[in-house]
């Protein structure tokens, strides 16, 4: 906003220009109220991306009443055993505390899908331990060799030209093998099959720049690489390795980084507008809940402005 040039007395230019700062700070701090969350994760990107109704719910609204899958309930095991491993258990402790994770979450916490009788369940819940002990039991049998500094390392920071700040928890920081003074971040996941694309995938690279950003604030050195291990749950017939690593170098990845600026600030001004959050049926995670929503107008119009 330009100041007006007509008054010659320097007191009253600094007012004219104090008064001026001060509507604009109002305005932007007007503009930031209207952000309904405060802060951007992967996870909540990625769920805005997939199912805008279904991340108003559960990151607008938090309400956390959607059932998890097997799937997840398998992985939350499996990072809790490495986050025991790493934090000095030794590996059949480690196995032990995820295992009395599984067994800990309730039936009605778990969508079971077609299984729907009480043997049935048992079943699929015999068969996601066997997937959990089999994937963690492989990783644990010659763990990767790392110094580690940081486990289960959780931040929220702000980045130079995102109107938001950014959330992260990344499962290992560790020195890096490819740079003095550097470290590198390290993330388990366990999958039915290897992901196709490796390191190029484009979840791996947005998940990759969410936890450079947060892990470089909080450890104050150059973060090189973003390292991931898949363990593969199902056995391999050929008996070939259970378990794969991508690695990302952010030095090859500047390109990306332009679009993850993009994304993000793309992302926010969309959820800053008046808009009516449609839901997405053909999603295979939460598309017949956020229907249902949908369906029954649990969201009013006050809640949508």
């Amino acid at each position: 906003m330009k100041v007006s040039t007509r008054y010659s007395d320097r007191s009253k230019l600094w007012i004219v220009y104090t008064d001026n700062m001060k509507m604009r700070e109002k305005a932007i701090s007007k503009s930031k109220r209207k952000l309904p969350i405060k802060h951007w994760s992967h996870s909540s990107l990625m769920a805005f991306l997939r199912n805008p109704l279904a991340w108003y719910k559960r990151y607008v609204e938090e309400i956390y009443d959607t059932p998890t899958t097997p799937a997840a309930v398998v992985g939350s095991a499996g990072h809790l055993a490495l986050e025991n491993f790493y934090n000095g258990a030794d590996k059949e402790l480690a196995i032990q505390k995820g295992l009395e994770y599984m067994r800990n979450v309730a039936d009605f916490e778990i969508d079971f899908g077609s299984a729907k009788t009480r043997r049935a369940k048992r079943e699929k819940r015999k068969k996601m331990e066997q997937e959990y002990l089999r994937a963690v039991s492989y990783y644990l049998q010659r763990p990767p060799r790392h110094k580690v500094l940081g486990v289960e390392v959780r931040g929220v920071v702000e980045v130079e030209g995102l109107p938001l700040p950014i959330k992260a928890i990344s499962d290992l920081v560790v020195e890096s093998k490819a740079q003095r003074g550097a470290v590198d971040i390290v993330d388990h996941k366990f999958v039915a099959s290897f992901s196709k694309g490796g390191s190029a995938k484009s979840l791996f690279v947005i998940q990759a720049i969410f936890n450079y950003y947060t892990v470089r604030e909080m450890f104050g050195k150059p973060v090189r690489r973003f390292i991931v291990y898949e363990c593969k749950k199902t056995k391999n017939a050929d008996s070939s390795p259970q378990m794969r690593r991508y690695v990302i170098d952010f030095k090859e990845r500047k390109e990306d980084f332009k679009v993850f600026h993009r994304l993000i600030n793309d992302a926010t001004e969309e959820i800053s507008r008046r808009r009516i959050y449609l839901p997405n049926p053909s999603d295979m995670f939460e598309g017949d809940n956020s229907f249902d929503i949908y369906r029954l107008e649990l969201i009013d119009d006050d809640a949508l402005a």
